[in-house]
C-alpha cells in the first residue's frame, strides 16, 4: 500500500488526451488526462465510464444536449451513449473505468491510445 499524490501525478503529465493509469482495484483503472480542445465522437459498449473535474472545466457533449462539469464535480456516462468531451481551457480529469474500455471505443483516431502507461 502507497498514497498516490495526484497532483504530483498530473505534473508528471505534458501529452494532452493521454490519460495515465495511477491506480487499479477490483478490475478498474483509476486514470489521470490532461485535456484541452475537441476529443473525438465515440461510445464504450460495455462499460461505463466516470469523469470527475479536477482542475478547470470540461463540458461533454451528448446528442441533443451538453453537460458542463466544474472542479469537483463528477459525471457517469453510461455504456453505449455516445459523447464528445470538449475543454476550452486545459482541465485535469480524473477517470474511473474497466480495464476493457477502448480509450476511443470502436471510433480510431489520432487521439487514441491503444495501451495506457502506468505512471
Amino acid at each position: 500500500m502507497k498514497k498516490v499524490n495526484i497532483n504530483e501525478k498530473f505534473e508528471m503529465i505534458k501529452e494532452l488526451w493521454t490519460p495515465k493509469i495511477i491506480g487499479e482495484l477490483n478490475g478498474q483503472d483509476v486514470k489521470l488526462a490532461k485535456v484541452k480542445g475537441e476529443f473525438v465522437w465515440h461510445n464504450h459498449t460495455d462499460e461505463d465510464e466516470l469523469f470527475l473535474i479536477v482542475k478547470g472545466s470540461l463540458k461533454i457533449d451528448f446528442e441533443g444536449e451538453s453537460v458542463t462539469l466544474n472542479e469537483g464535480e463528477m459525471l457517469v456516462v453510461p455504456r453505449g451513449v455516445e459523447h464528445r468531451p470538449v475543454a476550452e481551457e486545459e482541465a485535469w480529469v480524473l477517470l474511473f473505468e474497466p480495464q476493457s474500455t477502448k480509450h476511443t471505443g470502436d471510433v480510431k483516431s489520432d487521439l487514441t491510445v491503444d495501451k495506457f502507461e502506468k505512471i
